[in-house]
């Protein structure tokens, strides 16, 4: 058995970027990076910055794009896939995370519900504060 699994939570390092595919299923891309502490054998403390591509499709896509933007905390579930195209001759590679499902971290003291999507369907919850209610 083979398991493609990647867990992650950080910071957005630039807003969304959302675009479409030619077929118009939306596609959004943009980094996290996470943080690493560590004391050497020198016994110097030390922080170690990892930067982390990240794309999601369709309505995900749509969410993430909307709600989230630089700064922003958050936690991805997703799986690794590497990609490659060739530029002048030039053969490039591209490791990301491709996002299942994502919850947003702490902003500003609230914690919000999480964003998942199940092949064709997707459900967003978000805390409700009753003063939101309009009846």
């Amino acid at each position: 058995m083979n398991l493609n699994k990647v867990f992650i939570y950080g910071n957005l390092t630039r807003d969304p970027e959302l675009k479409a595919t030619e077929a118009g299923t939306s596609v959004v891309n943009f980094a996290v990076a996470t943080n690493r502490t560590y004391t050497t054998k020198e016994g110097v403390k030390s922080e170690h910055t990892e930067f982390h591509n990240v794309v999601a499709f369709a309505k995900i896509a749509d969410v993430m794009a909307k709600y989230l933007k630089k700064g922003r905390a958050v936690f991805i579930e997703g799986r690794l896939q590497t990609r490659s195209w060739e530029t002048e001759g030039v053969k490039h590679y591209r490791t990301e995370i491709v996002a299942d499902s994502f919850q947003f971290g702490p902003q500003g003291g609230k914690q919000e519900a999480p964003a998942t999507e199940n092949d064709e369907d997707m459900s967003f919850v978000e805390e409700i504060n009753p003063e939101d209610i309009p009846f």
